[in-house]
């Protein structure tokens, strides 16, 4: 008994399909394959260092990588690595930076250089929190995910107990400054939205780990204040009024003819306006907590003195320099390892 025309028709069909199929996958593309090495390693140097100082990194990162895939155990092959640590932050590749960093950490835990591989790392796991589009408005950051910034802080604080003399160690000083600043106004916009939804104790344990974590940041006359008025709502007079005392003798201003707390001026955040336009609009001056911002923009991108056409388009027009950079490693690409140079 024969099938019916269209039965055929679509068999037809479908044996074709499936032919094609089978052909192509068994006519793969050809792989290009790697016939080593094009150039001496002196060669590769001198080609990454030109590039380097022209400030063409990927022209640099294709000269270092094929260094360090061809002559693994060179003569040049640390300084490359460190090299091209450097160059995939100027490229602002963070995740490649942080692999690189930990390799080289991993492989070389003694070299002279190995501080610069931990200080970078830490740097990048800091830019990270701020790579994207937020980071060009005046929208506060530490209101976001902080979790980069908590692994930050955690690499400087190995790096500066391994290499407290590191030529480094300053600018990571100031860094875990900043970032403390950060992760305590984390906190607090947390105790916040917490004392909003009268989740009192959960407003006073965030304030309190701000007090014990972090002393030295402009958020603890918030948070002293926060812990008074959350003792205060949840019934315990006697606690709230030990912290009453604190900001009696600290921060008189914070305490109401009353005796009551002043919560609304211990407060620091932005209006409605500058919150709903994600800091485009309605930003409000800085107040007197803002006393370390000199040294802040030094580490991170600030918004101040932005145009009107950069906080419109978000950033993406008009943009300012950045100050956020890191040096590159000390020792000279082209010197000799026997007789390292020196800046």
């Amino acid at each position: 008994m024969s099938l019916p025309r269209y039965k055929m028709t679509m068999l037809a069909l479908s044996l074709g399909v499936a032919t094609a199929i089978v052909g192509c996958s068994s006519n793969p593309k050809k792989d290009v394959v790697d016939t080593g090495p094009k150039s001496s390693e002196q060669v590769y140097i001198e080609k990454a260092e030109k590039a380097l100082e022209r400030g063409q990194y990927t022209d640099a990162a294709t000269h270092l990588e094929a260094l360090d895939t061809y002559y693994p155990t060179g003569d040049y092959a640390q300084q490359a690595q460190l090299e091209l640590l450097y160059v995939k932050f100027q490229q602002k590749d963070y995740e490649g930076a942080i692999a690189l960093a930990e390799r080289f950490i991993r492989l070389n835990p003694q070299h002279p250089n190995v501080d610069y591989a931990y200080y970078v790392r830490g740097v990048s796991n800091m830019e990270q929190n701020y790579d994207g589009l937020l980071r060009y408005t005046s929208l506060k950051q530490a209101h976001r995910d902080v979790s980069y910034l908590k692994v930050a802080y955690q690499n400087f604080v190995d790096f500066i107990r391994r290499f407290p003399s590191s030529t480094y160690a300053v600018d990571a000083a100031q860094r875990m400054k900043f970032i403390g600043n950060e992760l305590a106004e984390s906190e607090m916009n947390a105790a916040r939205f917490n004392i909003k939804r009268k989740a009192w104790l959960a407003a006073v344990e965030r304030s309190q780990w701000v007090v014990e974590h972090y002393p030295q940041t402009p958020q603890i006359p918030e948070a002293l204040a926060t812990i008074a008025y959350g003792y205060d709502q949840l019934g315990d007079k006697t606690t709230s009024q030990q912290y009453i005392e604190v900001l009696k003798l600290n921060y008189p201003n914070l305490v109401k003819a009353d005796g009551s707390v002043n919560l609304r001026a211990a407060r620091s955040e932005g209006s409605f306006i500058n919150r709903a336009t994600l800091g485009v609009f309605g930003r409000e001056a800085q107040n007197s907590t803002d006393e370390d911002s000199s040294q802040e923009s030094d580490v991170v991108e600030t918004t101040e003195k932005r145009s009107m056409t950069n906080r419109l388009s978000f950033g993406l027009l008009d943009r300012p320099e950045t100050k956020n950079d890191i040096p590159a490693p000390q020792q000279q690409l082209v010197a000799p390892p026997e007789v390292p140079a020196t800046e």
